[in-house]
Formats: C-alpha cells, structure tokens, sequence
C-alpha cells in the first residue's frame, strides 16, 4: 500500500523485496522471502497450530512458481531497461515499465489466489478482529508518519525516499538530479490523507469478505470469488475520484523519474546499465533450476 509507484520505487520492490528491512542483496532477500513473508502475514492472522504448516506450505508453492515463472520475465523486462539506460527515457516509456512491472504482481496475487482464499476461509472470527486491530495500528501510525507532520516535513520524507530509492540506481545524485526532484516533490497532487480514506475502504472490504467466509466455510468457489472481487477493487477503486488522483499521481511520477533521468550524466548512466545487468544475472541465477 505504501510503495511509490514511480518507476524506481518498482524496481525496488520487486528486486529488493520491501517488506526486507534494508535489502543488502537481491539473493538473499529472495531466498528468504517466504521465512519473512509467514512472519509478516501472521502478524496480521495470528495463525493457529493448524494453520500455520499450510501457510508456510502455501507461501514455498508461492516462492517455486515465482522463481521458474515469474524471474525470467523480470530478467528481460531488466534486460530492456539497461537498454534504455544509456539513452533518454520519455515518461510514456517509465510509465509502460511501471506497468510491465504492476502486471508481473498481479500475476503473483492471482496464482496465489486459490490458495488465499481457502487460507482465509479458516480464519476465525477471532483472528479476523486481530486482522481489524493490525489495520487500525498501521493507519494511526500512517497518520502520525504522513498527516500529523507539517507539509514541509512530509515534503523532505518524501525527497528523502525518492533519492534512496534513485542512489540504489544511479548512485549518489548530484545537485541537477537532486534540484529537479525537489521541485517534483514540492508540486505533487500527493495526498496522505486522501491514501488512507482508500486504504480504509479496502480494509473494511477485506473485513467483510472476510466475514463473509467464515459465514459459508463449505463454499470454495464463494471464498475464490469474494477475494477476486476484492482483488479487483483494491486494483479499481469504486470511487472514480480516488482513480483520477491515482493516475495523475503515477502520471507525475514517470515524468518525474524521466526529468531526473535526462538530468543524469553519462557515469551515472553507465551506473545504472551496470545495475541492472547485475539484478538480471543475480534473476538468472536464482531461476536456474535448484
């Protein structure tokens, strides 16, 4: 929920794994993914004797699908990208990468999504209502993060995040990059606010489906089809204002990356060339058979 959806802020999150405090390499974070992934699920399910073996069972299947399906299309999509590296980047091209890449996490979310489901399907009325005290934890701790703080303050958060994420690419920024993407952040439609009243409607419509589940714990294919739903309306929200401001927040970001792009100067470039080629073969290697 939390992630940019600029360009390098997907890169980053599926080549670094987010959820990872402080990625120090992409092999690592992956191989470890499924360990943190059952900590950072059940901290939110708090999973029973019963369960938690399926989980982890369900989350293994996950990480063994993603490394012989889903590793070869990022290496490409990596290989493309350290093309275009050298070269002038237009925001339609950030754009349609940002897109390739969105693609790629909807095709995890939807082989994951029979498995979920059943998964969600035996949570208790009890777990459902600690999933409901984790939702209303993290959003207070967003607002203290995002909204509480002057704008001033939640701009350099926010200058801060973005030059992070662009060093682990170009390597430390120099005053042109560093001038444009403060003028970017200071007039972004960005929105705290705004963010939380969606992510609060999504979390009501998980509680509900939720709910919902455990009301027909027989039915499969209703679990199935409630969380398709949901999946569907986290991906389109019903509220058409929400969408507009997300399109125009994704649209200022691929412009955004493409200014700081044309601002790099041919050694950062050739930086970020060499990154990539080194995330394709560390990809390569971790989707070689084991």
């Amino acid at each position: 929920m939390r992630g940019s959806r600029s360009l390098p802020g997907i890169m980053f999150l599926l080549l670094c794994v987010a959820m990872l405090p402080g990625c120090s390499t992409l092999k690592l974070a992956y191989n470890t993914l499924p360990e943190v992934a059952y900590w950072w699920f059940d901290g939110y399910g708090d999973f029973s004797d019963e369960q938690a073996p399926r989980v982890r069972e369900e989350l293994a299947r996950l990480q063994a699908w993603h490394r012989a399906n889903e590793l070869p299309k990022l290496a490409e999509m990596l290989g493309r990208m350290e093309q275009a590296a050298p070269g002038s980047v237009t925001p339609q091209q950030a754009c349609a990468f940002t897109a390739e890449a969105q693609a790629r996490l909807v095709a995890v979310a939807e082989y994951a999504e029979p498995a979920a489901a059943g998964l969600a399907a035996t949570l208790a009325p009890a777990q459902v209502q600690h999933v409901e005290r984790r939702f209303a934890k993290r959003n207070a701790e967003w607002r203290k993060e995002w909204i509480d703080p002057a704008p001033a303050e939640r701009q350099e958060k926010r200058f801060k995040q973005f030059s992070d994420r662009l060093e682990s690419l170009y390597g430390p920024l120099e005053e042109p990059q560093r001038a444009v993407l403060r003028r970017g952040v200071a007039q972004s439609v960005f929105d705290p606010q705004r963010a939380l009243v969606e992510w609060q409607r999504r979390q009501t419509d998980l509680l509900q489906v939720l709910r919902q589940m455990h009301e027909r714990p027989a039915n499969p294919q209703f679990a199935r089809t409630a969380l398709q739903g949901w999946r569907e309306r986290v991906l389109r929200s019903p509220d058409a204002a929400y969408r507009k401001y997300q399109q125009e927040l994704l649209d200022e970001n691929c412009r955004m990356f493409a200014a700081i792009h044309e601002s790099t100067n041919a050694d950062q470039r050739g930086r970020a060339a060499r990154r990539l080629r080194a995330w394709q073969r560390d990809l390569k290697e971790l989707a070689a058979p084991q």
